[in-house]
């Protein structure tokens, strides 16, 4: 595979002179679903250089992720993408002190891949290794960098404990976060998640794939009071989600609506209504977990929101006035961050490294990993 075709997404790196007051400096390799990625980062919190060889070109014309094919590209793309993360680093193998890589949760075959380019690479230069849950790359990287809803520059320094709600097409929940590896679930999806549904629904339109980024920018432009959707369970106490409905109700919609009548206004004011009620449910459900004893008794500052569905412009300015209303302080990742990605791994290893989390013995990678089983 050629450099020109590998390297999709290069994320640059850093100077120099802020290199050389590192303590730990990690290689991170994320390949849980359609990403290919490797970065190295210090525990300064300094990015050093990050690569993210992307799948959508390939998995676009099936309108989802074919696992096979995603096995495939990851073995295609790994030690490319290592070796080029070093390259921009300006860093030898010998320059880092430890190795991370997801280890589960996502589709087998892929983490399979890049966990055993780090068991190799650890084994054979006897550095540390350590195991991380994708989930808790996506729930710890805010401690790396977090910006506002409105992408400002300033930087927000994310303490233990917080209130997270963790979104991607995979997962949906909303957790205590004590510290690393100390997570308490507060509410999660009884059947979809908001990421399925808004690919799904932009499926469903014809939007193409991934859904999530397309259907926010349609509903920008769109009425939000045109199509009645349902809140599922916002009528309901406790903190749990369901998005199934919704989906449903689309469906519906579109049923019985002549294929004439969907035109631009009608789909920017469906995509409009559609992510109004998701952001409604998603709402109620943290207003709800601000309320939960467990939340009371820990007094979170600050209210964060990560993976891919955090890049939805809606979900953070709907989160950040909620933080703001409730007297908490709002976090969510850079938009280059909220998706997989090797700098959230890598800095999850740093992370699990300063308290003592490596491997000891043998690991067998994990397609389901939940948060409360660290």
């Amino acid at each position: 595979m050629s450099e020109e075709k590998l390297i999709r997404m290069d994320m640059g790196g850093i100077s120099k002179d802020t290199v050389d007051n590192a303590d730990v400096v990690c290689l991170g390799i994320e390949s849980s679903c359609d990403e290919t990625s490797a970065a190295i980062v210090d525990s300064n919190k300094n990015i050093l250089a990050h690569i993210i060889y992307s799948q959508i070109p390939e998995h676009q014309k099936y309108g989802g992720v074919v696992p096979e094919l995603a096995a495939r590209a990851h073995i295609l793309a790994v030690d490319e993408v290592i070796r080029l993360t070093l390259e921009r680093a300006n860093k030898t193998i010998d320059d880092i002190d430890v190795i991370a890589a997801t280890a589960g949760p996502g589709l087998i075959g892929g983490v399979l891949v890049g966990w055993m380019a780090a068991t190799g690479i650890a084994n054979a230069t006897n550095k540390p290794l350590v195991a991380v849950n994708h989930l808790e790359g996506h729930a710890l990287v805010p401690r790396l960098c977090a910006a506002s809803a409105t992408d400002a520059a300033t930087n927000i320094n994310v303490e233990f404990p917080y209130l997270l709600m963790l979104a991607s097409g995979g997962h949906c929940q909303i957790l205590l976060v004590r510290g690393v590896g100390k997570y308490e679930l507060i509410g999660q999806t009884l059947d979809d998640s908001a990421g399925e549904a808004f690919d799904k629904v932009a499926k469903m339109l014809g939007l193409g794939y991934p859904g999530g980024p397309i259907v926010d920018k349609r509903a920008k432009m769109g009425n939000a009071k045109r199509f009645n959707f349902p809140r599922p369970l916002c009528d309901k106490s406790g903190c749990d989600f369901s998005f199934s409905g919704i989906k449903t109700a689309a469906r519906m919609i579109l049923d019985k609506t002549p294929e004439s009548d969907i035109n631009d206004e009608f789909i920017n004011d469906f995509c409009a209504s559609f992510q109004s009620a998701v952001v409604d449910c998603i709402t109620n459900r943290l207003h709800n977990a601000l309320k939960d004893e467990r939340v009371i008794n820990a007094s979170p500052k600050t209210m964060v929101v990560a993976g891919g569905v955090a890049k939805n412009s809606a979900i953070r300015a709907a989160m950040e006035e909620l933080a703001i209303k409730s007297k908490m302080l709002f976090a969510a990742p850079p938009m280059n961050l909220c998706t997989d990605n090797g700098a959230m791994i890598a800095w999850a290893g740093i992370e699990n490294y300063m308290v003592g989390n490596i491997v000891r013995e043998p690991v067998a990678p994990r397609p389901r990993w939940p948060l409360t089983e660290l």
